[in-house]
């Protein structure tokens, strides 16, 4: 009898029955080479193709299958059964042809468009089950020349699909791919790391998204009881399709603005079968709306060595918790306008009260030439904003165009003493002072590497503590000149004479309207007075204003004060 079961399971292999009553599971269909950015011509057609592999022990039929990237679906409409261990090209129905010289081609009408720098391609059985899913991105060439144009991506081992850029590196071939034949880069990837949990955002007050290196167990990572949130019951998590690299809980209680708890997760396997080590665990907190001076730009690097990028450097000066996916550098033009604004992030990414985030565009290249101490306090942009070597100017704006910082820098804000500024960082030394202060920047330390991204500077010094108060009354004034809250008084209060104060007003919008008062010797009390008019004495529209205060000695000890004050005026 076993024979016989045997002889007929031969058969039915041998005549793609087989595949009639056998349904593919996760991983038996594998993306194995995506042409995404044929051009410059390097040797094959012109034609954007991707290759897939059936990986499993049984024949496939390919008709009814799904294949997907962000913005659309196509089926496969074909009589092609996939034999195991054989490969097939996907392309457009114009580029089958050209590409039918390389192997069995399958063109497909409506094929998706593949975005040259990432994208995210799925392909699902009959069934709608998501047999694999790839979300490449331009960095998984690891080669800028091939990543121009003309080199396909292949993937390293497909016995191993699990990890995403591990396993896929720029095609070695002569011809720029392999379609339809075996991987330049065939190899032994075997994976036998554990996932790491990257980080946490919240989607709502009662959804937590949780962000991991890779693919995980969609089995292991649906069970409640893998995860611990102090002071919270988790009561679902749902690994999110289609990359399952994310699983979002769900929990009862909501989680309160200015708390910062730790996730902490267990038992979650990759598809591997790898369970989570010791990179188990991520902040979290409800995100708050960043306001002028929440974050500061902390250190920057405009004028790098050869083959090294610039960065640009952030702190979070504040209480909050800040979603750097809300602001966006920029340089301004010669103009002086606001320009070549860069998304600091499309996902959520938070920055937490005193954490440190370093902006460049290769990550890898700026490891080679600095400490980093933190890789995930280092993102990687598509590109920066220009910043010339001699001087320029650094923005930080959030998403509704309110300015949060900008420093106008000079290379004469270096030391000196240093002849070649050439991959020396200018690092902020207090960053409770004044951002456009000289004074407040210095050349990154030798003995630090000339650089700090993405943690506390080499330069790094805070003014002595300085008792004093400033305080404003009333918080709303009319200077309408009608006898009533015409003029705001600013008060200040200090512990001992000496101090100088400059007082600067900002509206909402982080635009400096007045610079109220310069370099002005102060008492030890006094009051100075505001008629609501801005720095040509023009009339200010009604609205919040930031009162920033800086008090500082000779001997360098400092300090800074913000207060707002809302400017009112009658309907009539």
């Amino acid at each position: 009898m076993k024979r016989a079961k045997t002889l007929l399971a031969a058969f039915a292999l041998t005549t793609g029955l087989a595949a009639v009553a056998q349904q593919p599971a996760r991983f038996d269909v594998v993306i194995t080479e995506i042409m995404a950015d044929p051009s410059p011509v390097v040797g094959l057609p012109n034609a954007e193709y991707i290759e897939i592999k059936n990986t499993s022990s049984f024949a496939l039929p390919l008709n009814g299958w799904r294949l997907s990237d962000k913005t659309s679906t196509v089926i496969l409409l074909t009589p092609l059964v996939l034999q195991p261990d054989s490969l097939v090209i996907l392309c457009s129905t114009g580029n089958a042809l050209p590409l039918s010289a390389y192997g069995r081609t399958i063109g497909i009408a409506s094929f998706p468009s593949l975005d040259n720098d990432g994208d995210t391609l799925i392909l699902r059985s009959p069934q709608n089950k998501i047999i694999h899913a790839v979300g490449y991105a331009a960095d998984w060439y690891r080669d800028e020349t091939k990543a121009a144009g003309g080199w396909s991506l292949e993937i390293i081992d497909p016995q191993n699909p699990c990890t995403g850029m591990e396993n896929w590196k720029a095609s070695t071939h002569a011809r720029g791919g392999t379609p339809g034949s075996p991987n330049s880069v065939n190899g032994s990837h075997a994976d036998s790391r554990p996932p790491q949990l990257k980080n946490a955002s919240v989607e709502d007050s009662v959804t937590v998204n949780l962000v991991f290196d890779e693919p995980l167990d969609s089995t292991s990572a649906a069970i409640t009881a893998n995860y611990r949130l102090p002071g919270h019951t988790i009561v679902a998590a749902t690994p999110v399709p289609p990359l399952f690299q994310s699983v979002r809980l769900r929990l009862t209680e909501a989680l309160q603005p200015g708390a910062v708890l730790e996730v902490t997760t267990s038992n979650v396997s990759d598809c591997a079968g790898n369970s989570i080590g010791s990179y188990n665990r991520a902040r979290v907190g409800r995100p708050q709306p960043v306001s002028p001076a929440d974050v500061v730009i902390n250190e920057i690097l405009f004028h790098p060595r050869p083959g090294s990028p610039d960065y640009v450097e952030l702190y979070n000066r504040s209480n909050k918790v800040i979603d750097v996916s809300t602001l966006s550098l920029a340089n301004r033009n010669s103009s002086g306008a606001v320009a070549a604004l860069k998304k600091i992030s499309v996902s959520p990414f938070y920055l937490f009260p005193g954490d440190y985030l370093a902006l460049t565009e290769n990550k890898a290249a700026l490891a080679l030439q600095y400490f980093v101490r933190n890789e995930d306090a280092v993102l990687q942009l598509a590109s920066l904003p220009s910043y010339p070597n001699d001087k320029g100017t650094v923005v930080l704006q959030g998403d509704n165009g309110t300015q949060i910082d900008e420093v106008v820098y000079a290379k004469e804000w270096h030391f000196a003493l240093i002849s070649d500024d050439a991959g020396v960082a200018l690092e902020r030394i207090d960053p409770d002072a004044a951002s456009q202060s000289a004074g407040n920047w210095h050349s990154a330390a030798s003995t630090a590497g000339y650089g700090t991204p993405g943690y506390v500077n080499s330069q790094y010094r805070q003014a002595e503590t300085v008792k004093a108060t400033v305080s404003i009354s009333p918080a709303i004034f009319s200077p309408d000149n009608d006898g009533r809250d015409d003029i705001a008084q600013i008060s200040y209060q200090v512990a001992e004479r000496g101090y100088v104060a400059n007082v600067f007003l900002f509206d909402a919008a982080g635009r400096m309207v007045k610079h109220l008062v310069k370099n002005d010797l102060l008492a030890t009390s006094g009051t100075w007075t505001w008629d609501g008019l801005g720095e040509n004495s023009n009339r200010l529209p009604i609205g919040t204003y930031i009162v920033f205060t800086e008090i500082f000695t000779l001997e360098g000890r400092k300090k800074s004060f913000r207060n707002t004050i809302v400017l009112a005026r009658p309907l009539n």
